[in-house]
């Protein structure tokens, strides 16, 4: 595990910002509040929109103290504290009856407290789908594991970063959401296969596990059984299948014509097959 290190960044923080060195203001507190005693200023706080309804039923539902960040108040008048971030974890607690919640409590006045809420919603680091993803199959999350069972039968590497697919190896992806998507519609045999379609014909196609691809795959092998299990058959066919190719025309055709991107190249991937393993033909077009 790695310590919190400075030394990396110091020289050009200080290079960057030269009065960052002013006070750092009064320490807050730390103290558990009674829910009844928060109250939200709509002066500076958003109403809680539809999507935030679906982010405080998702914490609800899945309560766990161990996920739960001390909200961030400020003390008002009558004993009363004024949300400055939080409001969705606050409600959240309330649907599950909690009665008090951890506080960090700062001094701050009206205009302080708007500023604290616009810094703290502004500079939050946003987390990348394959963070993530490979933190839900740290925490033993189990449509993330059987993912990571699927991803590493078909020499599938999800990667920890966002990265370009023209700089991406063979079996390298950043799409996690996307094949467990497929893994909860079409199963896991279907999408086994179809990655394996992939990284293990034509040196690898590095690159082409993006969503076009694996959706397109999923869509025709979900759909024609015998290719499914054509094992050694399946994979010599997408030997000579040049998928960089066939999805930029797929692409091409898309944007012409209007056609689903999906099932303009599940077209081209089924009059491929069709041609290579004739005898699943009838199968692929019921």
């Amino acid at each position: 595990m790695r310590a919190i290190e400075t030394e990396p960044y110091v020289k050009a923080f200080w290079a960057e910002f030269a009065g960052a060195d002013r006070p750092l203001g009064a320490a807050p507190m730390l103290q558990w509040v009674p829910i009844e005693h928060l109250r939200v200023d709509p002066s500076y706080q958003r109403d809680i929109t539809a999507e935030g309804r679906r982010s405080l039923f998702a914490i609800a539902r899945n309560f766990d103290w161990a996920k739960f960040a001390p909200l961030v108040v400020a003390p008002i008048e009558g004993g009363l504290y004024a949300v400055i971030d939080g409001q969705h974890r606050a409600t959240a607690a309330a649907l599950r009856k909690v009665e008090s919640v951890p506080c960090e409590v700062v001094i701050a006045d009206q205009a302080k407290q708007a500023a604290a809420f616009a810094a703290i919603n502004g500079q939050v680091t946003k987390l990348s789908s394959v963070a993530i993803y490979h933190a839900r199959v740290a925490a033993g999350d189990p449509e993330a594991k059987i993912c990571d069972e699927v991803c590493r039968c078909a020499e599938v590497k999800v990667l920890r970063y966002p990265v370009q697919a023209t700089l991406m190896k063979r079996g390298e992806t950043i799409a996690p959401n996307v094949i467990l998507a497929a893994i909860a519609r079409h199963g896991r045999d279907t999408v086994t296969t179809a990655l394996a379609s992939v990284t293990q014909t034509s040196e690898g196609n590095p690159g082409m596990l993006g969503k076009p691809v694996i959706e397109a795959l999923c869509t025709v092998l979900g759909a024609a059984k015998e290719w499914r299990e054509a094992g050694g058959a399946l994979l010599d066919a997408f030997d000579d299948f040049d998928f960089k190719h066939e999805l930029t025309e797929a692409r091409v055709e898309h944007h012409r014509g209007g056609q689903p991107l999906n099932g303009v190249l599940s077209a081209r991937i089924t009059a491929y097959l069709q041609k290579r393993l004739p005898l699943a033909a009838a199968t692929a077009a019921e």
